[in-house]
């Protein structure tokens, strides 16, 4: 039984091994060190003589090692007998020194703890302040108070002594209470004052030795006397800095008799009193505790004693100490990875951040980061990476610390499921746990190369590596610069991914790069490492720092900036661009200097501006945009729409409107009314109002008023309006009922009009208002004018001719409208003389209304468009039927309209104003509008003036190029052809386009390789491209004012191979007179072009129409000598004289069998064909006299001449083809250099004359396309003669056609008509190569003439 006992416990101690000491050993991670504080120290106020302590405590695991810092420096606490660390690690100071010029104690305290062979951590520092000593910087005076009024005494010390004083009267203490205050300074208040406040009082200051006191200072309470006393501010509130949850007391202690009464206001709200936190003691003190961010703001103590006011404003800023929203978290990590701690904080003002590594301060390089504001970035880890790292924040209110740990394991331990510090890079490279792995890793991966290099990433690919073993392969990219150790990683997206884009590099540097392939079983065997150089950066200039912008007036700014720190050749020139603030349009020019004065602008109005440096290579980086509004100034206008309406026989109410938008110039604070009796000078009245109305009352019955009104900032009044009469009623008239029906209606027809005229109600105790006409045909309804009251005529205008009006008559008031009086009149015919003019005066006799203008309205004249920006022209004009100085005084109103001529069908838009200008605005950038006016009075209308024109300015593009295609140049898969076409809405000139190609349609824009297209060409070659690799491309148009939105990618794939065919791109080139000569290997030759095959079949089909056609040649012409024999004898001996006679040196003494075609023997080294006799005769009779060349000569000439003088010099161009062989293109399969085509030796080559080319060279450039020739004659064409067509090869014998049968001809050469394009030629010879065309020498041909006397001697 104990046996079987001892085998339980061993099964289960070997179960227990397996599973802990098998997990330990497969995991090999170390946990994390709890190391933190629990205390740390915070600010002190020290005495001088006394002890003081910084508390700080750290707590871990592991035991802990504490020092102190001063001042950044670490404190040698052993040298210092007056400083000790206690156990817990706080310091004491045992005597605190100071005086004026020893300060040794004062300073910022940090406490740093460290554990040994792991990693150190700061606390949060803390700042020591030792109170200065106990003096007074002033004495009290002696004070007399009225009972119940208010008192100061004042105890003047410095900041720091303050909490150490304290008031006593009589030698007892004062006892502080809500009537009883000391204020933050240390004075006194006493507020609502009896005779048991009187007493001699004085200030002591305590706790710092021994109790300094000041002089005795008396407060006499005296009896109220009922005399008057002035206001006097005793302590007003000052501006004041607290941090949230501290208490403030915002001092407002006023003297005066009536006793003043104190109202405080938060932001121009009253403050509510009522709340707990908010209290107002000490007779007017404001004492807010347990302070928040919102209580942040401007407070004002508004006083008021009866005879005087005062308001007296002061901030109150709360700050808020940092606090962490994200802390940042241990992390496991492997080298090469690239990590991001994370630290978001928060505060009042904005907290500074920076971070530390085992206590000492990170320096940002390019190796450790900041992002995000706040979180620190750490690429391409080492090992030694590893430790404590702090981040810190400190603004005005305080500071925190909060610190992680760092782990680097080694590459064959499994990283945790989840780390969240890793970067999107390095998720993935998350290593298998050592007890999954079992078998062989890959091998290394192939063919590393960097198929794409741009100056700031470079993207690489590699072939599978030789042994994967395995599937779902997965790749590690490690890369550093280049003579560093520090390497960094980037996975591929995902298994099987053979390629990676390593973004973010720096211009012109090289890096080198391995790549490590994994599979189930971890990583293997890493490539061989490849060097790779970024391309050199066109590098721009940087942004313009310390950009500042001042507002120096109402209408102007300065601004002021630094050289950019990075930029690459001279700065050319500082472009400014600024804008409005509501407004899209951006203007810009061009500065020389770092500084530069910017007026003409609007006052008091935001404006953004921005600097860009140009050099060279072109615009840099722009600055952030700087907001700053002008300084504000009076009002530029005047209220608007000042109306007056007579209440009652005293009063009289005024409304305005304000003046109109952009001419205020600041904050409004107030209007200004001054109204006056009668309509000549005098003094007038002036209220001060900030409605849009006043009621002015207390007025004499039965008087003119005049009225005016002006706006007011705090810079002062602007313009004020004209001055505007009203009557006051001469009685109270009874308004409780509407008025009565007018006594009288009165018409007087005309033709274009009809004058009414009336007398109003006869109840004169009831108010008439004014009077409501209606007129219309057959109905009174039509149209309506409402007159004033005092109106007794009006003339009714552009009336049609004999047609009758109905026209109603009614009175009004308050109450509403009384009962119409009707009557109608018919208008005269046009035939009747024109409507004379009415002397209205004299007509009713009535002074208050003057007689209308019967004068037609004229045009507006003088008509301007200024154009103000892109979108905005002004128009402006004049109007002649106004007086000299162009014043409206009526209402008349003016119409504009515009549109621009593009599309012709474009409708008018339209808007009216009241004045002389109108701004048109939402206009087309870069388009050309007309403008037009006409003006408006009463109801009558002008024609429209003459139109003026103007083109706007030009804006960046707003859309993009549209079509944009791309295609693939045909025989080389590496070149592409991107076309597209111009944006929609180009707001200008294009001036060129901008095209970005990557393999990343996800890539940020500036890690897209750039394509410059200069001016408005609409196609691009882009060249240099990676085979079967996938490629997106965007194109971005620019105009004079900048660069427009970019297109839709468009996505492209490259082919996967070359293509095994290059003939088509090799062959139908030319070569001519002038240009270079042919390549070493000739044009289309298959050396250097490995793949180039023929086909062994149509060599075959070649050769068997060849020799066909050869045979059907021959039986032609021996069939054409058969006829030429049997002429008649005479005829052949005339033929045979002639030829004796004759003194050309041409002599033929073979048979027609002999007469064959030389033979052509290739001349590998100068590429051109040689005549060869095959005759066995040594001398042959057949010689070539040379021609010399003339104008006519077809090679001396253009092509287009050529074909032009065929007709008229066929003879001469005979006898040119005689005497010169020219050059032509032939295709012939190329032949082992030792050997010719044929095995006779070349026949030695015919003299040259002097004016033919006398060198192989000059022979070489001459003409080598044969332009096409029609022949004199319908001739057989042989070997000898010039092809008359580029496609008729040499290389093909010809078919002889008797001149019987032209039909045959034609049908055995085919005509083509692509002549203008280069061609395909057909090759014959070996079958194994194909040699291009080349430049050969052929043989001159007999003319027909010759060819007859060659037959007539065989004849005989």
């Amino acid at each position: 039984m104990a046996e079987r006992g001892a085998r339980l416990i061993v099964f289960f101690a070997s179960l227990i091994v397996l599973r802990f000491g098998g997990a330990d050993k497969g995991s090999g991670i170390r946990g994390f060190t709890p190391f933190r504080f629990s205390v740390e120290p915070v600010d002190t106020l020290a005495v001088r003589g006394l002890p003081a302590v910084l508390n700080c405590s750290a707590a871990s695991d592991a035991p802990v090692r504490v020092e102190w810092k001063k001042d950044g420096t670490f404190l040698n606490l052993v040298a210092d007998d007056r400083k000790r660390q206690l156990a817990d690690g706080s310091l004491l100071i045992s005597t605190v020194v100071h005086s004026k010029h020893n300060k040794p104690d004062e300073g910022v305290y940090q406490c740093v703890a460290t554990i040994d062979n792991l990693g150190t951590i700061s606390s949060r520092t803390a700042r020591l302040t030792v109170a200065g000593l106990p003096r007074f910087l002033s004495q009290p005076e002696g004070v007399s108070v009225r009972s119940g009024g208010s008192e100061m005494l004042s105890c003047e010390v410095t900041e720091e002594l303050v909490p150490f004083t304290r008031w006593e009267r009589d030698g007892q203490p004062v006892e502080l209470d809500t009537r009883v205050i000391q204020l933050p300074s240390g004075a006194l208040v006493i507020s609502n004052a009896s005779q048991s406040d009187a007493g001699l009082y004085h200030c002591t200051i305590d706790g710092l030795g021994p109790p300094k006191t000041t002089e005795d200072a008396e407060l006499q309470v005296s009896a109220d006397s009922g005399v008057e006393e002035k206001l006097e501010t005793l302590q007003g509130p000052v501006s004041v800095v607290k941090v949230i949850g501290e208490s403030v007391l915002l001092p407002c202690v006023m003297k005066g008799f009536p006793v003043p009464v104190i109202r405080w206001t938060f932001n121009d709200r009253p403050v509510d009193e009522s709340r707990e936190r908010f209290a107002v003691i000490g007779g007017g003190s404001l004492q807010i505790v347990n302070l928040t961010a919102e209580d942040a703001g401007i407070y004002a103590c508004q006083t008021d004693s009866g005879n005087m006011t005062s308001e007296i404003q002061a901030e109150l800023t709360v700050h808020v100490p940092p606090r962490f929203l994200t802390r940042p978290s241990n992390t496991y990590a492997q080298e090469s990875m690239d990590i991001i701690f994370e630290c978001d904080v928060t505060g009042s003002p904005p907290p500074t951040v920076k971070w530390m590594k085992d206590g000492d301060t990170v320096i940002p390089s390019d190796y450790f980061r900041i992002v995000k504001q706040h979180d620190l970035q750490v690429l391409g880890l080492v090992k030694s990476d590893e430790g404590f790292y702090q981040c810190l924040a400190e603004n005005d209110a305080g500071n925190v610390q909060a610190s992680a740990q760092l782990i680097i394991l080694d590459l064959d331990v499994a990283l945790p499921s989840a780390v969240p510090s890793l970067t999107d890079a390095t998720t993935d490279h998350v290593a298998s746990s050592p007890a999954e792995r079992s078998g062989p890793t890959p091998s290394a991966p192939r063919d590393v190369v960097a198929s794409l290099v741009s100056t700031r990433f470079i993207k690489l690919t590699w072939r599978l590596p030789a042994e994967p073993h395995g599937e779902n392969i997965t790749y590690s990219v490690f890369y550093s610069l280049e003579g560093t150790n520090r390497e960094r990683v980037e996975n591929t997206s995902g298994p099987g991914e053979m390629q990676v884009t390593i973004q973010n590099l720096v211009p012109d540097t090289k890096y080198t790069f391995r790549v490590v392939a994994s599979n189930t079983n971890g990583p293997g065997e890493s490539s061989t490492p490849l060097t790779v150089a970024t391309q050199l950066e066109v590098q721009v200039p940087g942004p313009a720092p310390n950009l500042q912008v001042v507002s120096v007036s109402t209408a102007s700014v300065t601004l002021s900036w630094d050289r950019p720190s990075t930029g690459n050749g001279e700065i050319q020139t500082y472009r400014l661009f600024y804008s409005e603030k509501g407004h899209d349009s951006e203007q810009d020019m061009d500065v020389t200097g770092l500084s530069y004065t910017m007026t003409g602008l609007k006052k008091f109005t935001e404006y953004s501006f921005r600097v860009v440096a140009y050099n060279k290579h072109g615009p840099g980086v722009s600055t952030e945009d700087i907001v700053v509004r002008t300084l504000s100034d009076v009002p530029s206008a005047p209220p608007q729409n000042l109306t007056l309406e007579v209440l009652n026989s005293t009063s009289i109410m005024v409304r305005w409107q304000p003046p109109p938008p952009g001419t205020l110039n600041g904050e409004l604070t107030g209007y200004k009314l001054r109204y006056r009796k009668g309509l000549r000078r005098a003094d007038a009245v002036e209220i001060s109002t900030t409605q849009l109305y006043q009621l002015i009352d207390g007025l004499e019955k039965g008087k003119v008023y005049t009225v005016r009104v002006s706006a007011s900032t705090v810079n002062g009044t602007g313009p004020t309006t004209e001055w505007i009469a009203a009557e006051t009623f001469e009685n109270d008239l009874d308004e409780s009922q509407v008025p009565g029906v007018p006594s009288s209606l009165h018409v007087r027809p005309l033709v274009n009009r009809i004058v009414v005229s009336w007398t109003p109600p006869e109840n004169q105790e009831i108010l008439v208002r004014g009077y409501k006409i209606g007129y219309g045909i057959g109905s009174p309804h039509a149209h309506t004018v409402t007159l004033d009251y005092k109106q007794r005529f009006y003339s009714i205008d552009d009336l049609d001719p004999s047609s009758h009006y109905v026209i109603t008559l009614k009175a009004f008031n308050n109450m509403g409208e009384g009962v119409p009086i009707y009557n109608s009149a018919t208008t005269r015919p046009q035939s009747d003389p024109i409507d004379p003019d009415i002397n209205f005066y004299e007509l009713f006799n009535n002074p208050y209304t003057p007689a209308p203008d019967p004068t037609p309205m004229l045009p507006p004249v003088g008509v301007q468009a200024t154009v103000l920006s892109q979108d905005t022209v002004k128009v402006s004009w004049a109007d002649n039927s106004l007086a000299k100085n162009q014043k409206i005084t009526d209402s008349r109103y003016y119409t504009i309209r515009w549109k621009t001529n593009i599309p012709a069908n474009t409708k008018y838009k339209m808007a009216n104003t009241t004045s002389l200008f109108h701004t048109v605005t939402a206009l087309k950038p870069n388009t050309l509008y007309e403008f037009s006016v006409m003006v408006t009075k009463s109801r009558r209308s002008s024609t429209w003036s003459m139109t003026a024109h103007g083109t706007t300015f030009e804006s960046v593009p707003s859309s993009a190029p549209k079509d944009v295609t791309v295609i693939s140049k045909e025989g080389n898969p590496r070149i592409i052809n991107i076309n597209w076409q111009p944006p929609t809405e180009a707001n200008g000139k294009i001036t060129g386009y901008i095209i970005y190609y990557s393999t990343d349609v996800n890539a940020e824009v500036h890690d897209w390789v750039v394509e410059p297209v200069v001016g408005n060409r609409l196609t691009h070659q882009i060249q240099g491209l990676t085979l079967d690799t996938t490629y997106y491309f965007k194109i971005q148009a620019r105009n004079s004012k900048g660069m427009g939105p970019m297109s839709d990618g468009v996505q492209f794939r490259t082919p996967k191979a070359e293509p095994s065919d290059k003939m088509s791109s090799d062959q139908g080139l030319l070569v001519k007179p002038g240009h270079p000569t042919l390549p070493e290997h000739g044009i289309g030759s298959n050396m250097d072009k490995p793949g180039i095959t023929g086909s062994q079949e149509n060599h075959l089909l070649v050769i068997v129409v060849i020799v066909c056609v050869g045979v059907f040649t021959i039986i032609a012409v021996v069939v054409g000598a058969v006829l030429c024999t049997r002429r008649s004898n005479s005829h052949q001996k005339k033929k045979r004289a002639a030829c004796k006679t004759s003194s050309g040196s041409h002599k033929y003494k073979s048979s027609s069998k002999d007469l064959k075609p030389p033979d052509l023997w290739i001349h590998h080294e100068r590429l051109e064909l040689k005549p060869m006799d095959k005759s066995p005769d040594p001398n042959p009779v057949m010689t070539e006299t040379p021609i010399p060349r003339t104008a006519q000569d077809p090679a001396a000439e253009p092509s287009h001449q050529r074909r032009g003088h065929e007709g008229e010099d066929s003879v001469s161009a005979s006898a040119a083809r005689r005497g010169l062989r020219p050059k032509v293109m032939m295709p012939f399969d190329s032949q082992p250099s030792q050997q010719s085509v044929r095995n006779q030796p070349p026949a030695p080559e015919p003299p040259v004359a002097p004016s033919q080319p006398s060198t192989t060279a000059e022979l070489e450039k001459t003409e080598a396309l044969i332009t096409e020739e029609e022949p004199p004659s319908i001739n057989p064409p042989t070997a000898h003669v010039r092809p008359t067509h580029p496609l008729k090869s040499f290389a093909v014998p010809a078919v002889t056609v008797s001149a019987h049968n032209p039909a045959t001809y034609e049908s055995a050469l085919p005509s083509t008509p692509l002549l203008a394009q280069p061609v395909k030629m057909a090759s014959i010879g070996t079958l194994s190569r194909v040699r291009a065309p080349m430049a050969v020498t052929v043989p001159s041909a007999p003319d027909q003439s010759e060819t007859s006397k060659m037959l007539d001697v065989v004849a005989l």
